[in-house]
């Protein structure tokens, strides 16, 4: 979503020569912070990675250490955004990983590792810890809170670890029967929105993402030099992150409306 925004953004300054990611760098696909500027406009849009927006970290005991995620302790990048005018979170995809879904000696609490803990259990209490952070460091009159929902993925005969594929796909799904289900995660979500005191803007963009099956990488994420290559692609699809110009556009503009409704800026067209 924020690659997109950047792009929208900077398309519509005349003097490129004005935008620039303030650090220098011209590589934008590992973890980290990237901070884009928008020189004459006081502004800039930062992109903070933090997957599970709660805390990875690990846990020894006296056999061996644990990589853990602490469900009660917010990721330590906070304070890059906490004093943001609008911050837009997200997080969903990487809690359907293999190590989060199993549950088994991850969820850390405390000084307590659960044995085992339902993934759903665990999301609920993390975003209750973001929703209690929220709560406790933003200033409500200053800063406006926004959720991005979770987008669905379109792996066929297989997940993006055991050679599932959505190659070939050259139209949306037309036929709502084909949908997915409603995200539990984000019925989870909803809930946890409700017991806040501050107010965020949920941007439920789940459901026209599933319409969506043309829309991911698939195996066209590079330009492949050999039919080999191109034939071990097709074990290791992308089905679950969007090609741009695409889906994440109509994200952003679904913010932009929003945006305008609270009274933020005025519409162009």
């Amino acid at each position: 979503m924020w690659e997109s925004l950047v792009c929208i953004l900077r398309h519509s300054v005349k003097d490129k020569k004005r935008v620039h990611e303030i650090s220098g760098r011209v590589e934008f696909k590992k973890k980290g912070v990237y901070a884009f500027r928008f020189e004459g406009y006081n502004c800039s849009v930062d992109f903070v990675s933090a997957p599970f927006l709660v805390r990875e970290s690990s846990f020894s005991n006296r056999n061996r250490s644990l990589g853990t995620l602490r469900l009660d302790l917010m990721d330590r990048t906070t304070r890059m955004y906490r004093d943001a005018d609008i911050i837009v979170f997200n997080t969903g995809h990487w809690w359907t990983h293999e190590k989060t879904t199993r549950g088994e000696h991850y969820y850390q609490e405390g000084k307590h590792v659960h044995p085992r803990l339902k993934v759903l259990e665990a999301y609920k209490r993390a975003l209750r810890t973001w929703a209690k952070w929220i709560d406790e460091n933003i200033h409500r009159t200053r800063t406006h809170v926004f959720f991005r929902g979770y987008s669905v993925t379109h792996f066929r005969g297989g997940q993006w670890n055991s050679g599932g594929q959505c190659h070939k796909e050259t139209e949306p799904i037309f036929n709502d029967t084909y949908l997915e289900n409603y995200p539990s995660k984000m019925r989870v979500l909803e809930h946890v929105l409700q017991e806040m005191r501050t107010p965020v803007t949920y941007l439920n963009i789940s459901r026209l993402t599933d319409y969506r099956k043309d829309g991911h990488p698939s195996v066209y994420r590079m330009a492949y030099r050999t039919t080999q290559e191109r034939i071990g692609a097709e074990q290791s699809q992308d089905c679950s992150h969007w090609c741009l110009p695409g889906v994440p556009d109509t994200w952003n503009e679904l913010l932009y409306a929003s945006l305008l409704k609270m009274g933020w800026g005025s519409p162009t067209w």
